[in-house]
């Protein structure tokens, strides 16, 4: 009797490669590879810090990206938030894919895209809740309903040869959502009883026992600080992007007989396009232009702005600087803050705080804002349906993917399967094995103007010292063919000190750069390279010893024949 042996099929490893979300909140971009076949889910932006001057903004460095183009088969989106799609246009200028993404959130993306002049050349494709898209031979895509704090947020379910991975993007469990349905918890467990291979779970608050509030808790609120601000006018300050909660702040102007204006670029487009797909409801004369405003009094008015992070160009910045055309802070106005501060952006919140407080406005800052992420319990319940093989914590700082691998730890999660990824790093995962085999390019590109990543670490540093110590310009004018000095050294200072109060030190300055040049020439030195060199350190070293400061030094040469 013959009998034959059965051969087990090996499978190819999915790759799972974060290029940003990690580390930080903001930037969100993964890729996931099976064999010759990629998708990016996400592609998203971060702020500046505050040690990148002048930077407007920072996306991914997506040069792994670029060396593969040719294996990407599309973008899928998660949600209409900045941190999420925000980086589209300057990706797409360097490789035009397919983008897959809800209604709303491609209403946003189109805006971006148009504003860069390049929505004529990208494919667009709107999916729904329950669809499943094909991408090549390998890759498939399910689009589930969650909730957040944006209308049309999705969690992903993306299947592989591999095993299936759920990426529930950003997520909270809102069983009273402003906007459509709850999240499809129901789809979750089907998934988790089909066999999960990888769960990829938003981590921005599980640090954060129990559940997160519903939106319609913020309703209470402001329906409260209506009713105690009737002869005041009410500015309320939210991200652009929270498109429910400008919805609850116009159904309760609308309730006390008040007029709408929304104030900011920002915010402006975003409600444009929410409005003209159904997402927010605007009843008839509600909303009318900030020029409008003086035809109305103060109690018939709600302003609602951007600049609830602080940023120093945001509309409500600009009234508290008073430095707004169009909007006078007055004693007599509530200011509402109805969000959090981002970390890292609490210095700049207090300081509008304060300055609007100085002007008399009453400013209100608690109890008007619910978080749009999931907390420990939310966080809990999804890996109980989902019943992933391996954890990998996204979408949050250190400390936060930490807590959510201690929270899959005691769900159950075998400790070896969970994996605290950092930017770059490609995860390699089968049924039977999953580890790190490699690192890919990963970083901050900076985008300053219409410059992308032209500004480096070294330009920074130099804006810095700028900021910190000026600048101060030596020049000098020397015959091209005898090298004699023919005029200078001139002295020029910006930023360094106020030069009235600081003759004498600039004379004794000029003197001591004047010796140091006509050493130079005493001694045959031509090269202009050396000659700046013992100029910028003989300088550099009087002012040092003098006054503790370390302006830049920049020698110029001239020549004329």
């Amino acid at each position: 009797m013959r009998t034959t042996k059965k051969t087990e099929t090996v499978l190819e490893p999915v790759k799972i490669i974060p290029l940003g979300g990690l580390e930080q909140i903001g930037m969100n971009m993964t890729a996931i590879q099976y064999m010759d076949e990629m998708i990016v889910v996400d592609c998203g932006l971060a702020f500046p810090g505050d040690d990148m001057l002048g930077i407007d903004l920072v996306i991914p460095d997506i040069t792994f990206l670029k060396e593969n183009q040719d294996k990407i088969l599309g973008y899928v989106i998660t949600h209409g938030h900045e941190d999420h799609i925000g980086a589209i246009p300057y990706v797409l200028k360097e490789i035009n894919k397919p983008i897959f993404s809800t209604k709303l959130t491609d209403g946003l993306i189109r805006g971006k895209l148009a504003e860069h002049e390049i929505e004529d050349v990208v494919e667009r494709h709107v999916v729904k809740y329950g669809q499943t898209v094909s991408f090549g031979e390998n890759i498939k895509v399910e689009f589930i309903k969650v909730n957040h704090s944006i209308a049309d947020a999705c969690g992903l379910a993306i299947t592989t040869p591999a095993g299936v991975i759920v990426h529930t993007g950003d997520f909270k469990i809102d069983y009273t959502p402003m906007f459509g349905e709850t999240t499809d918890l129901t789809r979750f467990g089907e998934l988790g009883k089909k066999g999960v291979l990888a769960l990829l779970c938003d981590s921005t608050n599980v640090l954060r026992p129990g559940f997160t509030p519903s939106e319609k808790k913020v309703g209470e609120t402001f329906e409260h600080i209506f009713a105690e601000n009737l002869d005041n006018r009410i500015i309320v300050a939210t991200f652009a992007s929270n498109v429910d909660r400008v919805q609850q702040i116009v159904n309760t102007a609308a309730k006390y007989g008040r007029k709408v204006v929304v104030e900011g670029r920002s915010m402006v487009n975003v409600m444009a396009t929410a409005g003209e797909l159904g997402y927010l409801n605007m009843p008839q004369g509600t909303w009318i232009d900030i020029d409008e405003m003086n035809k109305y009094p103060d109690n018939q008015l709600v302003l609602i702005t951007t600049g609830s992070q602080g940023e120093s160009m945001a509309a409500l910045s600009r009234m508290a600087a008073s430095i707004h055309k169009k909007v006078t802070i007055k004693p007599s106005d509530t200011i509402v803050f109805s969000s959090s501060p981002i970390p890292g952006n609490e210095k700049a919140v207090t300081k509008v705080i304060n300055e609007l407080s100085m002007k008399g406005a009453k400013v209100i800052i608690h109890d008007t804002h619910v978080s749009g992420h999931a907390c420990q319990e939310e966080i809990k319940l999804i890996y109980s349906l989902v019943k992933p093989k391996y954890s990998i914590p996204v979408h949050g700082e250190y400390r936060h993917l930490m807590g959510q691998a201690e929270l899959a730890a005691d769900m159950g999660i075998n400790k070896d399967n969970i994996f605290i990824l950092t930017s770059g790093d490609v995860l390699s995962l089968t049924k039977k094995s999953g580890e790190i085999i490699g690192k890919v390019p990963a970083g901050a590109v900076m985008v300053d103007g219409l410059g992308v990543g032209d500004v480096g670490n070294i330009v920074l540093r130099d804006r810095q010292n700028l900021a910190e110590n000026g600048i101060i310009i030596v020049a000098m004018t020397f015959e091209k063919y005898t090298n004699q000095l023919l005029a200078g050294p001139d002295i020029i200072s910006r930023g360094f000190v106020y030069v009235r109060e600081a003759e004498n030190l600039l004379e004794e300055a000029h003197n001591i750069v004047q010796d140091a040049v006509w050493d130079c020439v005493d001694n045959g030195i031509s090269d202009w390279g050396r000659i700046k060199m013992i100029v910028r350190d003989t300088l550099s070293s009087y002012l040092w010893q003098n006054l503790r400061r370390s302006p830049m030094i920049l020698p110029i040469i001239m020549e004329v024949d």
